[in-house]
């Protein structure tokens, strides 16, 4: 609110005061219509002798009425502070969407770590189980590297997992603004969900339509700016102050003379060459552009609010289909571990049923993290924190 005490300040009293002192010589010289007497004394030598000089004044303004020219310009000014508060708060709901979204995305990737290196783990089980079929001649050598390789392909998705991880971590570092270390483990936590994240959209919309900053923010930027063509348009009229002063000076600081004044003082532009008129449609212009920059939010408004709102359908739905996904695929792995005992199945089914569990792990993993993403997004896009 500064530049709104900046405008203010043109409400209230100004004082000033000066003080002088000169060393001056004190001939008179004649000008053009002077009395002839007095010229003809005066002209005749001019004397190089110095005087001391000194003179103060202090003198108050107070303005009266300017036709809202000052008052205009205070409110408008007040107003786009508001909007200011608005401005920031909007900005403090979009951090906390990227910092939920950066702790997400780093809670997934240490999923996707549990997940590679579970598969791995049962990989190195099956190569040892290989491996012992084979020295007793149970199972082909063909079924041992095959084996070997689908284990070291795990510990290569390992690899990329743990370093996918540590990268997450450094930019949720980045988001929460810390300059440190990633050595950290990042919280088992999901987004609880949204309140109202059912309701039908128009009511969502309307939520957002009352709370989203960014739109309070663009609706007081229009009400300054026609508080403004308000205050320019008060230039059309006078403006009337009111004026006091007090002054003394004289050659000696022990014996100075003073006076004393008061006085109104109507002030009119009468004619600028259309200055103020051309204010008055470039402030009106802007107003109008700010009035559809609006139009334009209250729909990206309404987008988001249904992008998100969809978002956390979808990803709802999608979870509950991945998790049957992964219980489908783990008995599928039983039962493909079941059948190379016996000598039914063969390795090839067996880590290919590996696979299809650490693939379904790995959706399931991801379709969390949407959830838990398209639920903040969901919150910023109300207006809520």
């Amino acid at each position: 609110y500064a530049r709104a005490d900046q405008a203010r300040s043109g409400l209230l009293p100004q004082v000033s005061a000066t003080a002088g002192y000169q060393k001056t010589t004190a001939n008179f010289i004649a000008r053009p219509g002077a009395v002839p007497g007095t010229a003809a004394t005066t002209n005749s030598g001019s004397r190089l002798s110095f005087f001391n000089f000194f003179n103060s004044s202090i003198s108050a303004n107070q303005l009266i009425w300017d036709f809202g020219q000052t008052s205009g310009r205070y409110k408008a000014a007040k107003m786009l502070g508001e909007a200011q508060e608005n401005n920031e708060r909007s900005v403090s709901l979009q951090i906390d969407n990227t910092l939920r979204a950066a702790f997400f995305l780093a809670r997934a990737n240490r999923e996707l770590v549990v997940v590679a290196q579970e598969a791995a783990d049962n990989f190195g089980k099956h190569l040892e189980q290989i491996q012992g079929f084979v020295e007793v001649g149970t199972r082909p050598e063909i079924d041992l590297a095959q084996a070997r390789a689908d284990l070291a392909n795990a510990r290569s998705q390992l690899i990329d997992a743990q370093n996918n991880y540590l990268i997450a971590k450094a930019q949720l570092n980045q988001a929460m603004g810390v300059i440190g270390p990633t050595d950290y483990e990042v919280a088992d936590e999901s987004l609880a969900p949204v309140s109202g994240e059912e309701s039908p959209l128009d009511a969502l919309s309307n939520e957002a339509m009352k709370g989203r900053p960014e739109l309070v923010a663009l609706d007081e930027q229009i009400r300054a700016q026609l508080q403004t063509v308000s205050a320019i348009k008060g230039a059309y009229g006078p403006t009337l102050d009111a004026t006091a002063g007090a002054t003394q000076g004289g050659t000696r600081i022990d014996d100075l003379g003073w006076n004393l004044s008061v006085g109104v003082t109507l002030t009119w532009q009468i004619y600028q060459g259309g200055f103020t008129t051309a204010q008055v449609h470039e402030a009106e212009a802007t107003a109008g552009q700010l009035a559809a920059q609006l139009d334009l939010l209250r729909q990206q408004v309404r987008f988001d609010v249904e992008q998100a709102s969809l978002a956390v359908r979808a990803a709802k739905a999608v979870i509950e289909a991945d998790r049957e996904t992964v219980v489908n695929a783990r008995d599928r792995l039983r039962l493909a571990e079941g059948r190379y005992e016996t000598g039914v199945g063969s390795a090839i089914e067996l880590g290919d049923a590996q696979v299809a569990l650490t693939t379904a792990e790995a959706q399931t993993v991801q379709a969390e993290n949407r959830l838990s993403t398209a639920r903040a997004q969901l919150l910023r896009a109300l207006g809520r924190q």
